[in-house]
C-alpha cells in the first residue's frame, strides 16, 4: 500500500507548515456512509463560516452602539472553535465510521452534543456571549436598524447550524445503535488502547493472509442512514 501523506488542512506551499491529518472519504469511509460523513464535514465548514459572519455582525453591533466585549469574544470563538470543532467532533466521527470505533462514536456524541447546546445558545443571542443571535438582533433594532439587519444573518445561520447538528446527531446515533454499538465496547477500546489510532479498513484486511477474508465485514452494515 502506498504511504498516506497528510493532506488536511490544504495549506499553500509557501507556508512553512504541513497538514496535520489525512482525509479521504472515498478511500477510508464505507460507501454507505460517505454521504453522511461528507455532510457532517460540510456542517463543520458552515459553522466556521457562521463564526466569521458573526464576527462581522459583532463589529457592526459595536459600531452601532453596542459593547466591544461581544466583538472580542467573537474573535475568540472564531479562533478557538474553528480548529477545535474539527479536531474534537469531526475527526472522532470520521474515525468512528472509518474503523467502527465505539470509543470515537462516544466521543462524538458527547462533544457534538455539547456543541449543539452551545450553538443553540448562540442562536438565541444572549448579550455578552459574543454571538449575534435572535435576542441581540431584534432588541438592537431600536438602537440601529442597519446594525440590526446585519446581526440577523448570523442569527439565521446559527439556527440552521443547530438544526443541522441535531439532525446529524440523531442519524449517527440511530446508525450506531442499529449496528449493535454500546458503551461497553467503548470501554474495551479504552482499556486495550485501540482508541488512540484505530486501524482503517485496509489495515484490518491486511492482517489476513491468503485469498480468504474474514467471515464478517470489518465495518458492519448498519443499513441506509438516510432511510
Amino acid at each position: 500500500m502506498a504511504e498516506k501523506v497528510n493532506n488536511f488542512p490544504p495549506l499553500p506551499k509557501f507556508i512553512p507548515l504541513k497538514p496535520c491529518f489525512y482525509q479521504n472519504f472515498a478511500d477510508e469511509i464505507p460507501i454507505d456512509y460517505q454521504t453522511l460523513v461528507r455532510r457532517i464535514y460540510r456542517l463543520w465548514m458552515f459553522y466556521c463560516i457562521t463564526l466569521s459572519v458573526n464576527l462581522i455582525a459583532c463589529l457592526a453591533w459595536w459600531i452601532g452602539g453596542g459593547g466591544g466585549t461581544n466583538f472580542g469574544l467573537a474573535i475568540l470563538w472564531l479562533i478557538v472553535f474553528s480548529p477545535c470543532s474539527y479536531v474534537c467532533w469531526f475527526r472522532p466521527v470520521y474515525k468512528a465510521f472509518r474503523s467502527d470505533s465505539s470509543f470515537n462514536f462516544m466521543a462524538f456524541f458527547f462533544i457534538f452534543g455539547a456543541q449543539f447546546i452551545l450553538t443553540a445558545i448562540q442562536a438565541i443571542g444572549i448579550s455578552g456571549w459574543g454571538a449575534c443571535g435572535w435576542l441581540a438582533a431584534v432588541t438592537f433594532f431600536g438602537t440601529s436598524v442597519g446594525a440590526g439587519v446585519i446581526m440577523l444573518f448570523p442569527a439565521i445561520m446559527f439556527t440552521l447550524c443547530a438544526i443541522g447538528m441535531l439532525i446529524c446527531l440523531i442519524r449517527v446515533h440511530r446508525i450506531y445503535r442499529g449496528g449493535g454499538g454500546s458503551f461497553q465496547k467503548a470501554q474495551n477500546e479504552w482499556q486495550n488502547g485501540s482508541w488512540k489510532d484505530p486501524p482503517s479498513r485496509e489495515a484490518q484486511h491486511s492482517n489476513f493472509s491468503g485469498n480468504s477474508l474474514p467471515e464478517y465485514p470489518t465495518v458492519p452494515n448498519y443499513g441506509n442512514p438516510w432511510s
